[in-house]
């Protein structure tokens, strides 16, 4: 249950930032692979931050749900 407390902290730090996001699915998807590039940049670069950077992966994803939930 850590990494899902994790990833919740971590919505939680998103909505603080930039609010309630309801983007349309493209956008959803570019804001998603933005983040899954930065995981393969940590993988390249062999960073310590990549467990941080799949956390926002993680974070993005129930995002990406949440602003669908919305919708319906």
């Amino acid at each position: 249950m850590e990494v899902l407390e994790e990833v919740m902290e971590e919505r939680k730090r998103q909505d603080e930032l930039w609010g309630e996001q309801n983007h349309d699915d493209g956008i959803w998807l570019a804001i998603l692979v933005e983040e899954v590039g930065e995981v393969a940049n940590d993988i390249n670069e062999r960073s310590k931050e990549l467990r941080e950077e799949l956390i926002q992966v993680a974070a993005v994803a129930v995002s990406w749900v949440e602003s669908i939930d919305r919708r319906e």
